[in-house]
């Protein structure tokens, strides 16, 4: 493994709860199996698949106080549920902490929460990572949005959208579905239709 990835991947593992870590390390290498299906650069999926939960473990009013101290602006939903904000910190992180300086890694770790309309395949690729690694059980219709993220990645994205939303509306979380969840999904389902 790369001398990089093999450093961040032990300061990780000090770093994050056992279960988290798993993670981790399930989506940097689902990410490297996407990134060779679709021909992405295998070392920056790899990376970013190893990064992209590096700020999760942080307690939220640290988060909150790291984001205020370091001027990452934040929107009201974010304030308001604390746990969104990792993706924006950790891509903080990975510059500042892990020295990662390559723009599409740091932007991949940015959105893969609530994905973004028009996203580079880095950011599919982590985003949908995130969702089909291994070590996740709980989410509905896995084993089909597995299958389609290595057959047709936007069909898999617009997929992995629509049960995240109607997760989100059929539970308590209804308040907390970012705007930025509802824009991904509405120009992926558009752009299925121009199709």
């Amino acid at each position: 493994m790369d001398g990089q990835l093999h450093s961040i991947e032990k300061e990780l593992k000090k770093e994050l709860e056992k279960s988290r870590y798993e993670h981790t390390i399930g989506v940097m290498y689902t990410a490297g199996c996407l990134a060779m299906r679709y021909g992405c650069d295998l070392k920056k999926a790899m990376l970013a698949g190893l990064l992209h939960d590096c700020a999760k473990g942080i307690p939220s009013e640290k988060k909150l106080k790291m984001c205020k101290k370091n001027h990452i602006e934040l929107s009201q939903i974010e304030r308001e549920n604390p746990y969104l904000i990792h993706a924006k910190l950790g891509a903080f992180l990975a510059r500042e902490q892990y020295g990662v300086e390559d723009e599409d890694i740091l932007h991949a770790i940015c959105v893969h929460t609530t994905g973004a309309p028009a996203m580079n395949l880095l950011d599919k690729i982590i985003f949908l990572a995130d969702y089909i690694e291994p070590n996740r059980t709980k989410a509905q219709n896995l084993p089909q949005i597995r299958q389609m993220a290595f057959e047709n990645i936007d069909r898999a994205i617009l997929k992995t959208l629509e049960d995240t939303l109607e997760y989100l509306k059929d539970s308590r979380k209804r308040d907390s579905i970012d705007p930025i969840t509802l824009q991904t999904y509405e120009y992926y389902k558009e752009d299925k239709q121009n199709e």
